[in-house]
Parts: structure tokens; sequence; C-alpha cells
């Protein structure tokens, strides 16, 4: 099973029809993903199941619904246990970005958090879960898919907001803070978390 977010709703893709509750199911085979989308933004529906007879060929099926852009990111330790945050849209998030031509997704994801927050001496320690979102562009919905990597650091340094991709904090929170913060954070976000 995979979670595929429109906003804080997810559209759960799933081998498993379910009866309906508050939500819909629909065959990925012939679902129509903007009526979906438009549904899932417009309505009180919470979320969506798209079903697919084989588990191992859903996510991949998909994903051929709607262009994607692959993007990549990280969960940021410092030496106190404190993680990284951004604050982008008048939400919480973790830093993270589009890749570029011939660059791996580890290069992507350090590249990206060093540009968001000014952090540097960045090391990858695990891989995380995957994430997916769908998204709004010039009036075409497209699918982020987001890598995302454990990162350690022992960067003390002065903290430096990206402001041109409209980032207006950038912070070292703590287990309390953290908590507060994802109540303005979103549904990915609270998974890598």
């Amino acid at each position: 099973m995979y979670k595929v977010f429109v906003g804080d709703k997810p559209i759960i893709l799933t081998s498993v029809v379910e009866k309906e509750t508050n939500f819909k199911n629909y065959l990925l085979k012939t679902v129509n993903m903007a009526k979906v989308i438009r549904r899932l933004n417009r309505t009180s529906l919470s979320e969506v199941h798209l079903i697919h007879k084989n588990p191992d060929k859903i996510l991949k099926k998909f994903l051929k619904k709607l262009p994607n852009v692959i993007a990549g990111g990280g969960k940021v330790y410092n030496e106190k246990g404190e993680i990284l945050f951004i604050y982008r849209n008048d939400k919480w998030d973790l830093p993270k970005g589009k890749t570029e031509k011939k660059e791996s997704i580890e290069e992507t994801s350090i590249r990206e958090v060093e540009e968001e927050t000014g952090v540097k001496g960045l090391k990858i320690t695990k891989p995380l879960d995957t994430t997916y979102h769908i998204f709004k562009r010039n009036g075409r919905y497209k699918i982020k898919i987001t890598y995302w990597f454990e990162m350690k650091t022992s960067y003390n340094g002065k903290l430096k907001a990206e402001e041109s991709e409209g980032i207006t904090k950038v912070a070292w929170l703590n287990g309390k803070e953290i908590e507060k913060a994802l109540e303005n954070s979103y549904a990915n976000i609270k998974l890598l978390l």
C-alpha cells in the first residue's frame, strides 16, 4: 500500500477492495485523475482508494498517470539531536528540492539542504521513506516523488533561509518544538517524523 497526498488527503494505492465509508474506490486502470483530485479538494471526502490487482505493479502504473517531478531532501540532525526545519508557504517543512541534470539523488538532497538552510558538513546516514504528493503548476497536475535521507552534521554556524525559494525561517527544533511545528506541517512530513 502506498499513500499519495493531495494536500493532506491521501490517495491510497491498494489491491484490497474495502466497503466505502468516508472514502471512494476507483479502478486505477480507468480512473480520471483530474476528477479524483478535484473531488478530494472540493468535497468532505477524506480519502480515495485506487485499486489494482497486482500490488507489485500498482505504484509504477500510478506514476504513469501524471508527469513526475523527482526531488531529494533531508531530515537533518545536529549534535544536540535537534532536527532542521524550514518555514515556507506558512508551513513547517523539511528542506528538499528538485534534481538537476546528471546529479544523483543523494547529491540533490545534500545540495538542496545546503542551499535552503546554509547548513554545511552534511553526511547521509541512511535512506528514509519516499513520499509522494500531487501539486498543480501552470494548470497541470504533477506527482512529486521525494527521496528522503537522514543526515547528520556538526555545523553550528549561522542558518540562512533561501528567500528566493519562499523560505522565511530556518530553525533547529527539539522534541517539544517539533510537536508544535507538526501541527502546522504537511502529511508527508508527519509520516517522516
